[in-house]
Protein backbone atom coordinates (compact mmCIF):
# COMPACT_ATOMS: atom_id res chain seq x y z
CA UNK A 1 0.00 0.00 0.00
CA UNK A 2 2.72 2.32 0.76
CA UNK A 3 4.81 1.77 -2.49
CA UNK A 4 1.11 2.17 -4.05
CA UNK A 5 0.96 5.86 -2.78
CA UNK A 6 4.67 6.52 -3.40
CA UNK A 7 5.31 6.96 0.56
CA UNK A 8 7.06 4.98 3.44
CA UNK A 9 5.83 2.75 5.53
CA UNK A 10 7.46 3.80 8.99
CA UNK A 11 6.98 1.57 12.42
CA UNK A 12 5.93 3.71 15.48
CA UNK A 13 5.79 1.67 18.51
CA UNK A 14 8.42 -1.33 17.87
CA UNK A 15 7.63 -2.71 21.71
CA UNK A 16 3.88 -2.92 20.97
CA UNK A 17 3.10 -6.80 19.87
CA UNK A 18 2.14 -6.10 16.99
CA UNK A 19 4.40 -3.46 15.68
CA UNK A 20 2.61 -0.37 15.33
CA UNK A 21 3.71 1.39 11.44
CA UNK A 22 2.57 3.93 9.90
CA UNK A 23 2.40 4.95 6.34
CA UNK A 24 4.05 8.26 5.89
CA UNK A 25 6.13 10.39 3.92
CA UNK A 26 9.59 10.01 6.56
CA UNK A 27 11.41 12.66 4.88
CA UNK A 28 8.88 15.66 5.34
CA UNK A 29 8.21 13.90 8.69
CA UNK A 30 11.80 14.24 9.90
CA UNK A 31 11.86 18.16 8.88
CA UNK A 32 8.64 18.85 10.91
CA UNK A 33 10.51 17.25 13.82
CA UNK A 34 13.35 19.04 13.09
CA UNK A 35 11.47 22.63 12.80
CA UNK A 36 9.59 21.90 16.07
CA UNK A 37 12.59 21.16 18.09
CA UNK A 38 14.70 24.55 16.80
CA UNK A 39 11.26 26.40 17.56
CA UNK A 40 11.30 25.03 20.83
CA UNK A 41 15.05 25.71 21.25
CA UNK A 42 14.10 29.26 19.93
CA UNK A 43 11.47 30.46 22.52
CA UNK A 44 13.46 29.05 25.68
CA UNK A 45 16.35 31.69 26.91
CA UNK A 46 19.51 31.22 27.84
CA UNK A 47 19.87 33.41 31.35
CA UNK A 48 23.51 33.27 32.26
CA UNK A 49 24.78 34.98 35.53
CA UNK A 50 27.85 37.41 34.98
CA UNK A 51 30.17 38.25 38.00
CA UNK A 52 31.40 41.98 38.57
CA UNK A 53 34.21 42.16 41.42
CA UNK A 54 34.42 44.92 43.90
CA UNK A 55 36.34 46.00 46.71
CA UNK A 56 36.14 47.50 50.02
CA UNK A 57 38.40 50.54 48.70
CA UNK A 58 37.18 51.29 45.35
CA UNK A 59 37.64 54.22 44.10
CA UNK A 60 34.35 56.81 43.19
CA UNK A 61 35.15 56.34 39.39
CA UNK A 62 35.78 52.56 39.38
CA UNK A 63 32.48 52.03 41.33
CA UNK A 64 30.60 54.10 38.47
CA UNK A 65 32.58 52.32 35.79
CA UNK A 66 31.50 48.61 37.18
CA UNK A 67 28.00 49.69 37.98
CA UNK A 68 27.28 50.82 35.15
CA UNK A 69 28.22 47.49 33.54
CA UNK A 70 26.11 45.63 35.93
CA UNK A 71 23.36 47.92 34.19
CA UNK A 72 24.19 46.69 31.29
CA UNK A 73 24.38 43.14 31.67
CA UNK A 74 20.91 43.60 33.60
CA UNK A 75 18.86 45.37 30.64
CA UNK A 76 20.79 42.57 28.61
CA UNK A 77 18.92 40.06 30.85
CA UNK A 78 21.50 38.26 32.85
CA UNK A 79 21.65 37.59 36.39
CA UNK A 80 24.86 39.27 38.18
CA UNK A 81 26.73 38.38 40.88
CA UNK A 82 28.29 40.85 42.94
CA UNK A 83 31.06 39.74 44.82
CA UNK A 84 33.01 41.97 47.34
CA UNK A 85 36.49 40.87 48.03
CA UNK A 86 38.31 41.70 51.43
CA UNK A 87 41.94 41.05 51.94
CA UNK A 88 43.97 41.09 55.29
CA UNK A 89 42.51 42.87 57.84
CA UNK A 90 39.81 44.47 55.39
CA UNK A 91 37.36 41.17 56.34
CA UNK A 92 37.01 42.49 59.92
CA UNK A 93 34.69 45.98 58.57
CA UNK A 94 31.98 43.65 56.70
CA UNK A 95 29.85 46.69 57.05
CA UNK A 96 31.74 48.61 54.29
CA UNK A 97 31.68 45.29 51.76
CA UNK A 98 27.81 46.08 53.18
CA UNK A 99 27.45 49.38 52.10
CA UNK A 100 28.59 48.65 48.73
CA UNK A 101 26.38 46.33 47.80
CA UNK A 102 23.32 48.90 49.08
CA UNK A 103 24.96 51.48 46.97
CA UNK A 104 24.36 48.88 44.07
CA UNK A 105 21.33 47.59 44.68
CA UNK A 106 19.48 51.34 45.23
CA UNK A 107 21.89 52.29 41.77
CA UNK A 108 20.15 49.50 39.45
CA UNK A 109 16.81 49.10 41.53
CA UNK A 110 14.68 50.62 38.48
CA UNK A 111 15.58 47.55 36.45
CA UNK A 112 16.73 44.92 39.31
CA UNK A 113 15.68 42.59 41.80
CA UNK A 114 17.85 41.11 44.69
CA UNK A 115 17.33 37.42 44.42
CA UNK A 116 20.43 37.05 47.06
CA UNK A 117 20.91 39.36 49.83
CA UNK A 118 24.20 40.20 50.68
CA UNK A 119 26.52 37.33 53.04
CA UNK A 120 29.90 36.68 54.10
CA UNK A 121 31.36 34.06 52.42
CA UNK A 122 35.23 33.21 53.99
CA UNK A 123 36.75 36.24 52.64
CA UNK A 124 34.04 37.68 49.88
CA UNK A 125 30.57 38.89 50.87
CA UNK A 126 28.11 37.61 47.34
CA UNK A 127 25.18 39.27 46.67
CA UNK A 128 22.62 38.34 43.46
CA UNK A 129 20.80 40.28 41.30
CA UNK A 130 18.35 39.28 38.66
CA UNK A 131 16.80 40.95 35.74
CA UNK A 132 13.48 42.70 36.37
CA UNK A 133 12.23 45.19 38.45
CA UNK A 134 11.28 44.38 41.95
CA UNK A 135 7.30 43.83 42.93
CA UNK A 136 5.84 46.55 44.42
CA UNK A 137 1.81 45.95 46.46
CA UNK A 138 -0.02 47.98 44.58
CA UNK A 139 -1.08 50.94 46.52
CA UNK A 140 -4.45 51.21 48.60
CA UNK A 141 -6.48 53.94 47.51
CA UNK A 142 -8.27 55.70 51.03
CA UNK A 143 -11.60 54.85 51.86
CA UNK A 144 -14.11 57.84 50.95
CA UNK A 145 -15.15 59.26 54.60
CA UNK A 146 -18.04 58.42 55.44
CA UNK A 147 -20.99 61.34 56.13
CA UNK A 148 -21.21 60.79 59.93
CA UNK A 149 -17.28 61.29 60.20
CA UNK A 150 -17.45 64.32 57.81
CA UNK A 151 -20.48 65.72 60.61
CA UNK A 152 -17.65 64.94 63.53
CA UNK A 153 -15.10 66.98 61.44
CA UNK A 154 -17.12 69.61 60.89
CA UNK A 155 -18.61 70.12 64.63
CA UNK A 156 -15.35 69.84 65.56
CA UNK A 157 -14.28 72.43 63.54
CA UNK A 158 -16.96 74.99 64.30
CA UNK A 159 -15.73 74.33 68.31
CA UNK A 160 -12.42 75.04 67.79
CA UNK A 161 -13.49 78.40 65.61
CA UNK A 162 -15.54 79.79 68.13
CA UNK A 163 -13.37 78.93 71.44
CA UNK A 164 -10.67 80.51 69.28
CA UNK A 165 -12.88 83.33 68.32
CA UNK A 166 -14.09 84.15 72.00
CA UNK A 167 -12.54 86.71 74.25
CA UNK A 168 -10.08 85.18 76.94
CA UNK A 169 -11.68 84.85 80.20
CA UNK A 170 -10.49 87.21 83.37
CA UNK A 171 -8.83 84.88 85.98
CA UNK A 172 -10.37 84.94 89.24
CA UNK A 173 -9.06 87.14 92.24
Amino acid sequence: MARALGLDLVEVADKAKPPVCRIMDYGKYKYENAQRAKESRKKSTNISVKEMKYRPKISGGDFDTKTRKVEKFLQEGHKVKITIMFRGREVTHPELGRKILDDIAERVSEYARVEAYPRLDGRNMTMVLGPGAPKKAPAKRPEPPTPEAVAEATAAAAEAKAAADSPPADPPA
